[in-house]
């Protein structure tokens, strides 16, 4: 019986090495790294039962906010959906439909926050909502999957991040590239000195949108413009403003530093295992359009950390957000770690390096080891169930936002700032002026006593 096991043993132990190395061949991971990760990997998120699945409500449900919601639906059950225009609230009614069976439609999301049969909530909002809605949802003690960036301002951040822990809900920020093994591997190799100590980080992204000037139009049938604009100033309706493009707008987001920057800058964040840094300097290449879009299309950001690593950020010379063409520099879309050992080049896609040992050679038992979630949204059911804090709870992803609304600040502004992490604030010359964007004013009845 003893040789029948160890023969048993011999014979797993083959299928787990063939199995790991197939990946590595597909995937272009170490083996040593795959090897470990299935060996260690926590069980899959369980699939709940028919009497225990969570009751979903999606808020938001543009197309991402619609896709994530439906993401969801592995681990819950959509009993309704919200969204300020009624087409977009009615398709994805439709879309959630089963047997029959539709999500009750609403048009304020404040009716959802009364359900007591609604425990989470996607928050698929354009960015100049996502806070109000998630302080409503931690108020009603309801679990939150909020899209990134969590905030619109580093004040926003610092109040949510108090509301979701006097609360005690879990809040899931949706930077999914750190349930990605690609990221988090890069991310391990260099705070355990791979590269030896990290001098550089350089993020690739997309420019944004630079388009005008912009007529106003009527507003379309069934879209509460006025709502849909919240805390925003009041303004015509414009096409250009709303939807999808709402991003390429500083009244509702931060343009692509807050967009594709919130998911890098992320990564770059995770990597330094700092809060912050200690200073940014903002450098416009190119000047919005008078009348057109009013983010920032290209730009250059440089961050000081107090350990001497720089953090710089550039534009690709793309006129797509998404189109991922490479710039002079012969980079895309992506993330740059250097040090006097060499590089690690990491993007939604390959990982690459200076040397293969870089990759290939294990990291010692003793190294230094992060959250590891291989499923973001699985991740997160996992802690609705657990009451652990997920891989980027509330305080990660109010710290990763704040990175990018210092650098758009840095850029409106026209000036290096020095930044107090602890305190959150700018200090030294230019600090008053710099403090003030820290918040907006709030359109009334738009602004906190609202949700």
């Amino acid at each position: 019986m003893l040789g029948m096991a160890i023969h048993s043993f011999y014979i797993s132990r083959r299928s787990f090495v063939k199995s790991c190395a197939a990946t590595a061949a597909a995937t272009g991971l170490p083996l040593w790294f795959l090897e470990r990760d299935q060996a260690q990997a926590a069980p899959a998120p369980s699939k709940l039962g028919p009497n225990d699945r969570p009751g979903i409500a999606l808020i938001g449900c543009g197309g991402r906010g619609t896709g994530v919601a439906k993401d969801s639906s592995r681990f819950g059950d959509m009993l309704a959906v919200c969204d300020v225009d009624e087409k977009h609230a009615q398709n994805a009614a439709r879309s959630f439909t089963k047997e029959g069976k539709a999500p009750t439609v609403y048009t304020d999301f404040r009716k959802v926050m009364e359900r007591d049969d609604i425990h989470v909530i996607v928050n698929g909002t354009p960015d100049h909502w996502h806070t109000l809605v998630n302080m409503a949802a931690a108020k009603a003690k309801k679990d939150i999957y909020s899209e990134k960036p969590l905030t619109l301002t580093v004040d926003e951040g610092k109040r949510l991040v108090q509301a979701v822990r006097a609360n005690q809900v879990v809040l899931q920020t949706g930077t999914q590239q750190r349930s990605d093994r690609n990221f988090r591997l890069a991310c391990e190799l260099v705070r355990n000195g791979r590269l030896g100590k990290l001098s550089q980080i350089t993020v690739w992204l997309p420019a944004g949108l630079r388009g005008g000037p912009f007529a106003s139009a009527p507003v379309p049938a069934g879209l509460n413009w006025d709502y849909w604009q919240g805390q925003a100033p009041a303004v015509d309706f414009v096409p250009q403003r709303c939807h999808q493009n709402f991003r390429f707008w500083y009244e509702y987001s931060g343009g692509t530093i807050t967009d594709w920057g919130a998911h890098h800058n992320d990564i770059a964040f995770w990597a330094t295992g700092l809060k912050g840094p200690d200073s940014v300097e903002g450098k416009v290449i190119t000047a919005p359009i008078p009348g057109g879009y009013t983010a920032i299309s290209e730009y250059e950001v440089n961050f000081t950390y107090s350990n001497g690593i720089k953090h710089v950020i550039k534009t690709t010379k793309d006129d797509s957000i998404y189109g991922g063409v490479i710039n002079q520099e012969g980079q895309r879309n992506g993330i740059r770690f250097e040090g006097p050992e060499g590089w690690i080049w990491v993007r939604r896609g390959p990982i690459e390096a200076s040397q293969p040992e870089i990759l290939s050679t294990p990291l010692p038992a003793s190294a230094e080891r992060l959250y590891v979630s291989k499923d973001h949204m699985g991740n997160f059911f996992e802690c609705v169930r657990s009451r652990q804090a997920p891989i980027c709870d509330v305080e990660t992803g109010h710290r990763s936002a704040s990175e990018c609304h210092l650098a758009v600040i840095s850029l409106r502004l026209g000036r290096k700032l020095q930044w107090n992490v602890e305190r959150e604030e700018f200090t030294g010359d230019g600090a008053k002026e710099a403090n003030v964007w820290l918040a907006r004013e709030m359109r009334k009845p738009y602004d906190y006593s609202f949700a």
